[in-house]
């Protein structure tokens, strides 16, 4: 199993911080699209690196087009020599329109066919092939050699896409390279939902389990005192909370009976009442989306929930002092 860790949001530290994060042995080095661009930052990694993987973990697709993803997944992927991975989200619809401005269509449908554009972008650019992309949602048909990158030697980046439904699960599965199951899930329903949604879509594509990634970080409760762990266990709550309120996330809550939470979460929501919200998360739910174990039990009990499945995990394993946080990659790498 790959181990990946995220890398410090204070750009200026970025260059240590991924030089730590290769010599304690992680896999990869991650970026979300949150209060900074996910792109920027690692371009630094890259700089200051030497065999550690980078990754987008997501940027938000919708907010862009296939061209500028193309390009800017291009640039990393040959300056880092082949070492870029891009993850994609589609991220839900208030944000798109009202945070991205940005038109919102059928997401499943128009992640594949962005996701398709791409591909034929970088086949001009790899390959050759003439580009003339002609979709519902996108469409591509100019490109001269002025605009054609040069430095083509490590060919097309990894797309990796993130899912929660299966419709979105089954489009990855069909036109991404690896798949990233939200921490909003559970066991269950990525047994249930998820994993039969992937087979459908690489079925659809030819391609078998082996040709496709799946990574997965649960929720993880644990602490190396009591203060730390009662942290880690309101955060995890509030986190939980907040996904659970998304209508689109109903279905992971129902598969254990609990589809009339996300109901009740989403009217708090929409009246501010973010600490009612935590409140209702029990610790069976707790327990049931991720892991709330001691640090010496979180390891043993990843590799036993999702061991099967799991490609690559992350672990920053911030509730532990440095050395045991080495030894917990060690053990996963191993598993």
């Amino acid at each position: 199993m790959k181990v990946d860790t995220h890398l410090t949001q204070n750009w200026r530290k970025v260059p240590a911080a991924v030089q730590a994060a290769e010599a304690d042995g992680y896999d990869g080095v991650g970026t979300a699209e949150m209060n900074h661009d996910p792109f920027f930052p690692l371009l630094l990694a890259a700089e200051h690196s030497e065999s550690i993987e980078i990754r987008t973990g997501i940027a938000v697709a919708f907010a862009r087009s296939p061209m500028i993803l193309a390009n800017q997944a291009h640039d990393l992927n040959a300056y880092s020599k082949g070492r870029f991975t891009l993850g994609l989200g589609s991220q839900i619809r208030p944000h798109i329109t009202k945070r991205f401005s940005m038109p919102w269509g059928a997401p499943a449908a128009q992640m594949k066919e962005l996701i398709q554009a791409m591909r034929a972008i970088w086949a001009n650019w790899y390959d050759g092939e003439p580009l003339r992309f002609e979709g519902k949602y996108y469409n591509h048909t100019l490109m001269t050699p002025a605009f054609t990158p040069e430095d083509t030697e490590y060919g097309a980046p990894k797309v990796v896409l993130a899912a929660v439904g299966p419709i979105m699960t089954e489009v990855a599965g069909e036109v991404a390279d690896g798949l990233i199951i939200h921490p909003f899930s559970n066991e269950k329903y990525i047994r249930e939902v998820t994993l039969p949604a992937i087979d459908r879509g690489l079925a659809k594509s030819g391609r078998s389990r082996s040709d496709f990634e799946i990574s997965y970080t649960p929720f993880m409760v644990s602490g190396k005192d009591e203060a730390t762990f009662e942290a880690e266990k309101i955060a995890a709550k509030n986190r939980i909370s907040f996904y659970g309120s998304t209508p689109a996330y109903k279905q992971v809550l129902g598969v254990h009976g609990w589809g009339d939470l996300q109901i009740e979460l989403n009217a708090l929501s929409k009246q501010g009442q973010w600490a009612e919200m935590s409140n209702l998360i029990s610790d069976e739910m707790l327990n049931t989306m991720g892991i709330m174990a001691a640090p010496s039990a979180i390891v043993p009990e990843m590799k036993q929930r999702y061991g099967d499945f799991t490609d690559r995990t992350s672990g920053a394993f911030g509730f532990v002092d440095h050395d045991t946080r080495t030894e917990m990659v060690a053990a996963l790498r191993a598993g």
